[in-house]
């Protein structure tokens, strides 16, 4: 447990027992927060419609975020005043290019996106109750600025490596990633950098990818164990066939179809992904920290996947389109749910321990006597080379010697019959004819 939190929880104590010896035995109950400006009749605050779909406005009875901090590392949470002049409390660059805040949009293509994404998340909604509200309006963020592609200098893997240990040192209780690299694997220098997010109690939310930008699979770092990946669905609770992707570690749905989100230069725009799936649910996270100051990050995704609505036609949990079902922000913030003494979504120490071979086990020491061989013998000593002309003893042994035997033989023997011939023709020459 982070030491802040434990701080936080430790004041939370304190005025508790300060209330007691106030009024006697009886504490007082949990003051309800003010309600939150609504105008039904602005049309941006009503095209809204996960507000009430993921039941974000009944959990606005309980709390609104405050005292949680959400780090969106993206394109960079431009400086639209109303929007999130108040939101964002810090901010820093890592692409090499960005403004030290983190604050300068990054990309021509890209360059919205991050406000996009944080106007999801805890955009601050105007005073009279219109414009864009985000779903946890009353958290802090942190604006860290990544590049993409030409937009940076440096190595994006480098770039999301620093990044999340900024977020870390700087007070992120949540972080947000809706980008995806389209593979299943990741750099190694991303184990450290989720490792000491984890190690130091802060959950990752991480964005599925979409089929219609490509990603027919989910990839790094939705792969990563310990991440809660979002997959996205449409405004009936049904898996978009656009703006969401399928994968065996997606743990909670949440609406990415028909979105809305505030541009750098203001306008609200219409968009959609898991881009935008990622930050609502980062926004429920930042709910339930905070009705809850003393959860640990591993019971926030528990009661995320725990509370899940069920989906119609989900074989399995996970399902690979739906994960645990489709979010419900009141059923976890309220819900009685047991508590967990590890990350559901896995542990990512131990798949390093497993699959980067992090720790080897030693080698058994060999108990077998290594078998005695004699010495072959002794070479033979090289001869002389002599003259190729004359013959050697092994020729005469193996050559001329054995030609000898069979050849004199074979001569006396002709010689014989020779000899023979001439004394049968002589005497026949001698014997008178008849």
């Amino acid at each position: 447990m982070r030491p802040r939190r434990m701080l936080r929880g430790a004041v939370a104590i304190a005025v508790v027992v300060a209330s007691v010896l106030l009024l006697g035995s009886t504490a007082s109950p949990t003051p309800t927060p003010p309600p939150v400006p609504d105008d039904p009749a602005d049309p941006v605050r009503a095209s809204e419609y996960w507000l009430d779909g993921a039941r974000i406005r009944d959990a606005w009875q309980t709390t609104r975020g405050k005292g949680v901090t959400i780090a969106v590392i993206d394109t960079g949470i431009a400086s639209v005043p109303g929007v999130f002049d108040q939101a964002v409390v810090g901010g820093t660059d890592v692409s090499g290019t960005g403004s030290p805040d983190g604050r300068t949009p990054l990309g021509a293509i890209d360059g919205n996106h991050g406000s996009w994404v944080a106007s999801l998340a805890a955009g601050r909604g105007a005073e009279d109750g219109t414009g864009m509200i985000g779903v946890a309006p009353e958290a802090n963020l942190l604006s860290i600025s990544v590049g993409f592609g030409a937009a940076a200098r440096v190595p994006f893997t480098e770039q999301v490596a620093k990044g999340m240990r900024w977020a870390v040192d700087n007070g992120a209780d949540i972080i947000n990633l809706s980008f995806t690299t389209n593979t299943l694997d990741w750099d190694k220098s991303w184990d450290d950098a989720f490792l000491y997010a984890f190690e130091h109690d802060v959950v990752v939310v991480v964005a599925a990818g979409n089929r219609g930008s490509g990603t027919n699979i989910i990839g790094a770092p939705a792969t990563i164990p310990g991440v809660l990946t979002v997959g996205g669905v449409d405004q009936t609770g049904t898996a978009s066939l656009e703006a969401s992707t399928q994968g065996i570690t997606i743990g909670i749905a949440a609406p990415s179809e028909g979105l809305r989100g505030v541009s750098a230069d203001g306008e609200v725009v219409n968009w959609s992904g898991t881009s935008g799936a990622a930050p609502i649910v980062a926004g429920i996270a930042a709910l339930i920290r905070s009705a809850h100051p003393d959860i640990d990050a591993a019971n926030v995704i528990n009661r995320i996947i725990r509370t899940a609505i069920p989906v119609e036609g989900m074989t399995r949990t996970p399902d690979p389109l739906y994960g645990y079902g489709l979010i419900d922000a009141e059923a976890a913030i309220s819900s009685d749910v047991p508590t967990v003494d590890s990350n559901p979504m896995g542990d990512l120490a131990e798949w390093v321990r497993l699959f980067r071979r992090a720790e080897s086990e030693p080698q058994p020491v060999p108990t077998v006597t290594p078998v005695a061989i004699p010495p072959l013998p002794a070479a033979d000593a090289p001869t002389e080379a002599g003259s190729p002309l004359l013959p050697s003893a092994d020729s005469l042994r193996y050559g001329t010697l054995p030609l000898i035997a069979l050849t004199v033989p074979g001569i006396l023997v002709a010689l014989g019959v020779t000899a023979a011939a001439r004394r049968i023709r002589s005497a026949r020459a001698r014997t008178p004819h008849s």
